[in-house]
C-alpha cells in the first residue's frame, strides 16, 4: 500500500490530475475527451497505485503542458528532460527515448545534421518544444525560428530547415514531395514524468521508482506497442 503521505502530496485534491501533450503523437494520441497512448497509460497506473481516480487535461504543445503543471493545474506531466525545465520542475529518469531530426528542401546543400549549424540557415521549431530548447542553447551559427507549428513556419517563411520528432516528421516528409530527412539525429529526447519541486522527496522517489518498475516489467514497451509507436524504451537508471 502506498504511503498516505505520498498520496496526499501527489494527489492533494483526491484525484491525480495529469497534463497530457497531444502535440507529441509518439506519447499521446486521440482527443482531449478520449486521450490515449503511453503517457495516458502511465498516468492511469500512477493513479491506480495511489488509489485515486485520474483526470486528464490535454494540450497541443509541451510548453502549455509544462505551464499547467507549474501553475498548479496538474499534479504530473510527461515532458522531455531539459535544463531550462529542470530549473522549475523535478523529473524522473526517462521512460522513453525519441529522436530529434531535421528536414530540408530536396535541393538543399545540407547533407548531415552537423551542416545545419552554419550562418544563413534558419530552423523552424515548435515553440517551447524540447528541440527548441536544445537548439537554442547549442546552435552557434544557425538561427532558431519559433512558431506554434514549426513546419508551418518553415513553409511560410521559406526557411532552410525544420526540426521535429523523427516519427511525425518522417511521415510528413513521406507524404510531401520536395522534402528529405537529414541524418543522423541531432539529439536524443529523454521523455520523463515531471512534477513540481514543492513535492516531498518521498513523493518524488515514488515517481522515480515507479518509472523504473514500468520499464523493467514491460509496461512501457506494451503501452507503446498498443498505441502503434516504435519509440525506444529508456534503459534502467
Amino acid at each position: 500500500m502506498t504511503d498516505p503521505a505520498v498520496v496526499a502530496d501527489l494527489a492533494p485534491t483526491g484525484m491525480l490530475r495529469a497534463s497530457i501533450n497531444l502535440g507529441n503523437p509518439v506519447l499521446a494520441q486521440g482527443t482531449s475527451d478520449e486521450p490515449a497512448g503511453v503517457t495516458v497509460d502511465l498516468a492511469r497506473e500512477i493513479a491506480a497505485r495511489l488509489g485515486v481516480p485520474v483526470s486528464f487535461t490535454c494540450f497541443d504543445a509541451a510548453r502549455k503542458s509544462l505551464a499547467a503543471l507549474i501553475a498548479g493545474a496538474a499534479d504530473v506531466a510527461f515532458l522531455a528532460i531539459e535544463p531550462a525545465r529542470e530549473a522549475e520542475v523535478s523529473f524522473t529518469a526517462p521512460y522513453v527515448i525519441i529522436e530529434g531530426v531535421y528536414a530540408v528542401p530536396d535541393g538543399s546543400p545540407i547533407t548531415t545534421a552537423a551542416e545545419v549549424d552554419r550562418p544563413g540557415v534558419r530552423v523552424g521549431v515548435n515553440e517551447g518544444s524540447a528541440y527548441d530548447l536544445f537548439l537554442s542553447r547549442t546552435l552557434t551559427h544557425a538561427q532558431v525560428v519559433r512558431g506554434a507549428d514549426g513546419m508551418d513556419v518553415f513553409r511560410e517563411r521559406g526557411l532552410e530547415a525544420v526540426a521535429g520528432i523523427r516519427q511525425p516528421l518522417s511521415r510528413h516528409v513521406a507524404s510531401q514531395p520536395g522534402l528529405r530527412l537529414v541524418e543522423p539525429r541531432f539529439m536524443q529526447i529523454r521523455q520523463a514524468v515531471a512534477t513540481t519541486k514543492n513535492r516531498t522527496d518521498t513523493a518524488i522517489a515514488f515517481l522515480r521508482e515507479f518509472v523504473e518498475t514500468m520499464k523493467a516489467n514491460g509496461f512501457v514497451a506494451d503501452a507503446l506497442a498498443r498505441s502503434g509507436q516504435d519509440a525506444t524504451v529508456a534503459p534502467p537508471s
